[in-house]
This record gives C-alpha cells, sequence and structure tokens, in this order.
C-alpha cells in the first residue's frame, strides 16, 4: 500500500507516534524490501531538472526576427554569388549565437549546485540494524541518526535524544544556530553542529524545503531588457528598411531595370542597414565593461546583467553576512552588585570551550581582553549547552588552589540558580527587555566562591551580529545614485529594525511570513506594501522569490543580494542577482554578479560602471538608426526622384567596412555619469535618430544639388562625391550620437576612437582622391569642400539633437511637476519620514 506524502510543516504539528503511524514505520526502521518499493513510489532523493541537449539549445539562437533577416540576407548573398557578404554573415550568425549559448549555459548551472550540496552518506536504520547508505536512497519513513558535522539528508523529525544545534543559516538566514530538541523539525541542507539525535525521515528529494528552493531556482527568470530593446531597435530598422527597398524595387521595376542588377542593389543596402551586426557590437561594449568590472572584484556571469544594474533601482539586500559581518559579538557587559566587567567576560570565557566550536562560546572566548588569563585555571569538568538545563557550567581550580563553579545561559535560569529576590530580578528583567526591544539576545552569567559555595549573579552579556563598517555609508550611496535599499533577513522583527536603524534605513519593516504567507495571493495592494517597505523580516526562500516578483510586476528594475542557499531562488529571478563575497556554489551559479570583495561598496562602483557602459551601447543605438535613415532614404529617394544610383553596391560596402572599425571603438569611448537610474526609452532613442537622420538626409540632398548643378559632375563623380560625403558625415554623426549636450564638451571621447575614426576618414578620402580601380576619383577642391560642408552640417545636426533632448527633459519635469502637484492635493495631510502601512 502506498504511503500518502506529508509536508514537513505538518508533521511538525503531528505527534511523533501518530507521524510514524501515518508513515507506516516504527523506530526499527523500513524494511530493505519497503525501502526499494517507497524509492519507486516517492523517487530518488535527490534533485531533477529536465534538460535539453547543446545542440538543441545552440540551435535555438538562430530563431527569431534578427536571425531571419540576417539569414534571408545570406540566402540571397548564395542567390547572387556574393560570396564575401554570406561569409560575414555566416560569421555574425554563428558569433552572436555563441555568445548568447555560453551565457545560458553558465547560468543553467545553478540546480546542478544545489544537486551537489546534498549529503552524499547518512546512517539509516534498515530492519533493526543502523547502515551507512548513500542519501539519495533515502525515503519517507527511513529512521536516521544525526550528529555534528553531518549535511542533513532530507526533512526529518527529531524523535530520539537529548539536543541538536543546527546551523540553518543557508537555508532561512538566521543568524545564530537552532537549538533543536525531540519533536522539532530539521531541513534537508542544513548543519548539525553539536549533539547527536534520531529523526524520522518526513520528505525527500524535490518535495523538501531545500528542493523546493532548487524547483524556485529552475523556475524563476525574467526577461531581458537588453534582449528586448535589441528587439525593438531592430524590428524598427528591419521594418523601415524593408519598405524601402521595397517601394525602391517596385518604382525601378515599373521603370524598366534589370531585375538582377537591383536585387544586386537592394541586397546589399539591406544587408548595409539592418542591424547584423547590432547584437555582436552591444556584447562586445558589455563584455568590455565586464572586463572592468572584473578589475573591481565584480565578476559578472551574465552580460546583460551589466546593461539591467544600470537601470537597478531596488536592491533587497540580504542582512547576514552582507550588511552584517556574520559574526557573533558580545556588546556592553551589563554588571550587578560589585562585579566588573573583566570579572564577568573571564567567567563566561570559563564556563565555554573553544573546542565545542559553539558560536556563543566562540564570540565570549574571543572578546577577552586578555585570553592568556585563561592559562591560570583548570577546568576539572564542563556541563555543555543542553536545552533542558539551558546553560554551561563549568568546574574551575585556579593557580591559587581555591575551586569554584562557573556558569552562563539562559537569564532566567541563572536568576534562579542565583536565587535572586523580586527586587533584584525586576532590575535585571527590565536591562533584558530593554536589549531584546534592541533586537539583542542575552546572555546571564554566575559563579560561586567554592565548589560548594551559593551562586552569585554577576551580569548580563549581550549579543548581536554587528553591522559591518562599510554598510551604512554604502548604503546612503546607493541612496544617492537612485537606488532604494530593503533589507531581507530571516531573523526577528526586532533584530531586523534595530539593524536597519543603525544602517540608516526606514522602520517600514514588515513581517515577511504574515505578508506573504502560504495562502496569500500577491494582489495590488500587497504589491504596494511591499513597495513602500524598507525592509523584511522571519523570510523564507519562497517569500524573497515573491518580494523580488512582486517589485518586478511593479515597473522595478530588482536587485538581489545574498550568499546561501535560501537566497538562489531570488538571485536568479532578480534583474541583478549579486552573490556576496563568501557566496555558497548555488548562489554564485543563480547570481548575475558575484562581488569577490567583501562587503557591497563594490557593487556602488560597480552600478556606475554599469551606468558608463550603458551610454555607450544607447549611443550607439542612436547612431545606427540615425545611419539608417540618413543612408536608406536619401539613396531611395534620389533613385526615385533622379533615376540613377547616388552611390554603387562597392561602395556600400566601404562604407560599412570603413564604419565598423570606429564603431567597435564605442566599447572603450568615455562617458558621463547619470545621478539615477538609465533605462532604454526608445521613443526617445527613436525620436532623436529621426531627427538627426532627417537632417543628414537634406544635407545629402543639398549635397547633391551642388555637385549636379553648380559643380557640374559627371554621374560617376556624383557617386564618388556623395560617397565620400557620406563618410566623413557618418563618423562625424558617431561623435555627436555619442552625448546629449553639445559634443565638443566633456567628456570627450576616447582617444582610440578618435584615431581610428580618423585614420578611416583618411583612408575614404584616399579613395576618393585616387580611386584605386574601386570607385571614379574626384579633385582635391572637392574633397576639400566635402570636408568644410560634413563639419558645419555636423553641428547643424549636433543643434537639431540638442533640441530634442531639451525638449525630452523639460516634458519629463512638467510630468514630475505635475505628479508632485496631484499627489499635494490628494494628501495634504501626509507626514514625513517613511511609509505608514
Amino acid at each position: 500500500m502506498d504511503v500518502n506524502p506529508i509536508s514537513i510543516k505538518d508533521a511538525q504539528k503531528t505527534p511523533i507516534e501518530k507521524l510514524m503511524q501515518q508513515l507506516d514505520t516504527s523506530d526499527q526502521g523500513l524494511s530493505a524490501d519497503e525501502a526499494r518499493r517507497r524509492m519507486e513510489q516517492f523517487g530518488a532523493n535527490e534533485i531533477s531538472e529536465k534538460t535539453t541537449s547543446a545542440l538543441v539549445k545552440f540551435l535555438g539562437f538562430f530563431w527569431g526576427p534578427i536571425p531571419w533577416m540576417i539569414e534571408a540576407a545570406g540566402i540571397l548573398s548564395l542567390v547572387v554569388h556574393h560570396w564575401v557578404d554570406f561569409g560575414i554573415i555566416v560569421t555574425l550568425l554563428v558569433f552572436n549565437a555563441a555568445v548568447g549559448f555560453w551565457q545560458e549555459h553558465q547560468a543553467g548551472n545553478a540546480v546542478a549546485a544545489l544537486k551537489n550540496k546534498l549529503a552524499l552518506k547518512s546512517r539509516v536504520r534498515r530492519g533493526g540494524a543502523w547502515k551507512p547508505t548513500d542519501a539519495r536512497e533515502l525515503v519517507p519513513g527511513d529512521i536516521i541518526r544525526l550528529r555534528a558535522g553531518d549535511i542533513i539528508p532530507a526533512d526529518a523529525k527529531l524523535i530520539d535524544g537529548d539536543y541538536l544545534s543546527v546551523d540553518q543559516s543557508a537555508l532561512t538566514g538566521e543568524s545564530l544556530p537552532a537549538g533543536k530538541e525531540k519533536g522539532d523539525s530539521v531541513y534537508s541542507g542544513s548543519i548539525a553542529r553539536q549533539g547527536e539525535m534520531v529523526a524520522l525521515v518526513v520528505t525527500t528529494g524535490a518535495q523538501t524545503y531545500f528542493g523546493r528552493t532548487a524547483k524556485l531556482v529552475a523556475g524563476a527568470g525574467k526577461p531581458s531588457h537588453f534582449q528586448k530593446a535589441v528587439l525593438q531597435i531592430g524590428d524598427y530598422l528591419i521594418y523601415l528598411s524593408l519598405g524601402l527597398v521595397a517601394v525602391l524595387v517596385l518604382v525601378q521595376l515599373f521603370r524598366g531595370s534589370s531585375f538582377t542588377e537591383l536585387l544586386q542593389f537592394a541586397l546589399i543596402l539591406t544587408v548595409a542597414s539592418i542591424p547584423v551586426a547590432m547584437p555582436a557590437v552591444l556584447s562586445v561594449t558589455m563584455a568590455v565593461g565586464a572586463m572592468a568590472l572584473s578589475k573591481m572584484k565584480a565578476i559578472v556571469s551574465r552580460l546583460e546583467s551589466v546593461e539591467e544594474m544600470a537601470g537597478m533601482d531596488v536592491l533587497c539586500s540580504d542582512k547576514t553576512g552582507t550588511l552584517t559581518q556574520n559574526r557573533l559579538t558580545v556588546g556592553d557587559v551589563m554588571t550587578f552588585d560589585t562585579a566588573d566587567a573583566e570579572t564577568v567576560m573571564l567567567t563566561a570565557a570559563l564556563a565555554s570551550k573553544a573546542e565545542n566550536n559553539d558560536s556563543i562560546d566562540s564570540a565570549v572566548i574571543g572578546t577577552l581582553d586578555n585570553p592568556g588569563a585563561l592559562e591560570s585555571y583548570d577546568i576539572l569538568s564542563f556541563t555543555p549547552f543542553d536545552p533542558v538545563g539551558k546553560r554551561t557550567e563549568a568546574t574551575v581550580h585556579a593557580s591559587d588552589g581555591h575551586t569554584f563553579k562557573a556558569a552562563k545561559g539562559a537569564p532566567q535560569v541563572i536568576m534562579d540558580m542565583a536565587g535572586l529576590d523580586s527586587q533584584r530580578r525586576r532590575k535585571v528583567q527590565a536591562v533584558i527587555d530593554d536589549l531584546a526591544a534592541k533586537g539583542q539576545r542575552t546572555i546571564g552569567v554566575a559563579r560561586t566562591r567554592a565548589s560548594d559555595g551559593p551562586w552569585e549573579f554577576l551580569g548580563i552579556l549581550p549579543l548581536f551580529d554587528p553591522p559591518r563598517e562599510d554598510s551604512a555609508e554604502t548604503i546612503a550611496q546607493a541612496k544617492a545614485h537612485g537606488i532604494a535599499v530593503k533589507m531581507v533577513t530571516g531573523d526577528n522583527l526586532a533584530i531586523a529594525r534595530e539593524m536597519a536603524g543603525k544602517l540608516g534605513l526606514g522602520q517600514a519593516i514588515q513581517d515577511a511570513d504574515r505578508l506573504l504567507g502560504e495562502d496569500r495571493s500577491v494582489d495590488g495592494e500587497l504589491t504596494a506594501r511591499i513597495e513602500a517597505a524598507d525592509g523584511f523580516a522571519q523570510v523564507f526562500p519562497e517569500h524573497k522569490h515573491g518580494i523580488v516578483k512582486a517589485l518586478q510586476d511593479k515597473g522595478h528594475i530588482v536587485g538581489m543580494t545574498g550568499d546561501g542557499v535560501n537566497d538562489a531562488p531570488a538571485l536568479k529571478q532578480a534583474d541583478v542577482g549579486v552573490a556576496v563575497s563568501g557566496a555558497t556554489d548555488a548562489a554564485r551559479a543563480a547570481a548575475d554578479l558575484v562581488l569577490t570583495a567583501p562587503g557591497l561598496s563594490v557593487l556602488v562602483r560597480a552600478v556606475e560602471e554599469a551606468r558608463r557602459i550603458f551610454e555607450r551601447m544607447n549611443s550607439y543605438a542612436v547612431y545606427r538608426i540615425t545611419e539608417t535613415i540618413r543612408i536608406m532614404i536619401f539613396v531611395v529617394l534620389a533613385m526615385i526622384v533622379f533615376n540613377f544610383y547616388p552611390i554603387t553596391a562597392i561602395m556600400i560596402i566601404l562604407l560599412a567596412f570603413l564604419n565598423d572599425v570606429p564603431i567597435m571603438t564605442i566599447a572603450y569611448d568615455r562617458t558621463g555619469l547619470e545621478p539615477g537610474p538609465v533605462r532604454w526609452n526608445m521613443h526617445r532613442i527613436i525620436a532623436v535618430s529621426a531627427v538627426m537622420g532627417l537632417t543628414g538626409v537634406a544635407g545629402s540632398f543639398l549635397m547633391l544639388y551642388i555637385a549636379l548643378d553648380l559643380l557640374h559632375l559627371s554621374i560617376p563623380q556624383v557617386q564618388t562625391y556623395i560617397f565620400l560625403k557620406m563618410a566623413v558625415s557618418g563618423h562625424l554623426t558617431l561623435f555627436v550620437a555619442r552625448s546629449k549636450g553639445f559634443f565638443l564638451k566633456k567628456p570627450y571621447p576616447a582617444p582610440v576612437m578618435v584615431w581610428s575614426a580618423l585614420a578611416t576618414k583618411l583612408i575614404g578620402t584616399l579613395l576618393a582622391a585616387y580611386g584605386f580601380g574601386l570607385i571614379t576619383p574626384i579633385h582635391w577642391r572637392e574633397i576639400a569642400l566635402i570636408w568644410g560642408y560634413s563639419v558645419v552640417w555636423a553641428f547643424l545636426t549636433d543643434w537639431t539633437k540638442t533640441l530634442v533632448y531639451q525638449h525630452f527633459n523639460l516634458h519629463g519635469r512638467h510630468h514630475e511637476q505635475f505628479l508632485e502637484m496631484v499627489h499635494h492635493h490628494l494628501t495634504p495631510h501626509s507626514t514625513h519620514g517613511g511609509a505608514h502601512l
């Protein structure tokens, strides 16, 4: 008979005897036959994922609007036997596919890293006998033994033994190990630090707490804003190019032009105009930026995240180990009666054992001003912490010959041992309550004067995980860059609010379990509360994933930092997943950015660099659309109006070649730093490009008029005249497009960009002057006229560009002022100081 699956949450509420009945097992464990049968029912205790062959994934990158157009151009190249064009097109296709495939392959390693975190071996009781077995062979109903140092192999309920200290920080984000006793639940993937207990396996594999985390990672994902932008720009240029080519072909066929000749010219014009190289150029720009980020100790694992980082406006930061030091620290000692702080600390240290690897013992011993003082004492006996006694106790022999006892533990227990009267108890309790309100745990310290003497209450030690020294400054810098920081932690509300205060965050901290419980669907009101919160406490992995998703639904570009397995789903779902220094393999594999230096200060510098990279990509997009409009509209209209080719097919190929080198150097350009997050604004990009492009079209027609009617050049000379004008103006357009203001202002273009443009302009000029058998040469006076005219027209183009940007900036300010006015009138009694939920 099949056993019905039981969730670990239900198992937590169910008595041990009843749970064992439901799982049809006993304290002697399952038989080997029953274990095999349940393996068939529940599957192996491992995380499985659907796999797609590498070949299918690679071929997928040849499918889509831009690949289709490039492939169509390649087919046309074959038809008309343009082998050079065909070779270039195929090279670009394969390069783009290879870059995309590699990035997806790297990001797809998250689930594999999670699988590797499962325990390899476990001690299981089968048929009454204990034996080691592979963790993957465990099934619900198995009886297992857990000891210090074990990675817990499945979700289980503790059924026998005294005490188990479990480090589940990588799963829940709690900064302190959790004390477990009989009847408590433990999670797969957590680590047993102290003690030894017997447990009943409840859930295995993908149904465990750990497994659900892995499923969230496998299912998490988000569309890339970069990919959307490339497709939008690509679609715009493709439709524009195809529309103009269609008009040209129809008109010229009606006029009786040669179909083969027309097809060849239309092919070359189309390939030169559609964004064949755009994905590659933008990828190279991001790759160069990624190299710069790596020197800042920030490793990019997904190129698109560079662009996402530039637009990030919300950062959800894990607390433990990211904003804090993940190191338990003793605060200011609270002394009582005649005790002094040094005596309290020494007594607490004598009641600790470094070799136990207990975080509290380590913190106490590490806080001693003079650790050598412990050498004057011999520990005769030591009682470790257990959930019943709730204290550690040591019998100590001092160097002066007398023997006494030292103890530390739960304050209530220590007060009872010392027999405090009601007045002194109230005084101590007031201190404990005050520290608890600040999110600090406390332990009491007591000692005896002789081995059998009465206990004396010495004082209280506050314990907390201190913030990193640079965290508050980093958060302030992030806010100055227009990034809202929200703290995300598994700790309770008191600890979260106290830490938020120390870090300069707001006090609107939400209880994630109440906010995003299992039965809560994320609606508009809930999303608004998530957006308004300054942080979240008592957070589980599905909560982090839900928080990121809700913020994305509100239109935010969300960053998420973390270091544990619990962070992996949210790291992959976030637009920018950041694995901080010391992160687990699972977190690193799921992240887009891996920090190799501790703290978040490097992240702010990475954001600044990402915004500069984005400006370079934005400049290229404006330039590319401008050039397509300038060349396509002019060539098509000139052929329709004057009925001759204003430039030849070889000239179009030469133009594309001469433009490629300066375009690639845009990846190294110097750019300004935007004060806030930046995003693709297609309306503005297309408007600016259209105005610049149409200004260029007007300039080209004026030049054509000068060449035909004033200079009376022959048609071949006119074609060379127009070729040089387009070559010179094209490079000048690149410099105009790289800034939103006057193009001769700082920051000046990078030297490599200037020299590459000058070198290719010189090549174009020499071609126009001497021809070299490729084109008809023209006189140097015509060349000088073209250069002078192009420089003047560049200033005119820059002026029209600046007017468009000013229009958008003015419109944006008016829009913001209108919204502020509406908000002011709708909320006349609004108060300052944070959100009120």
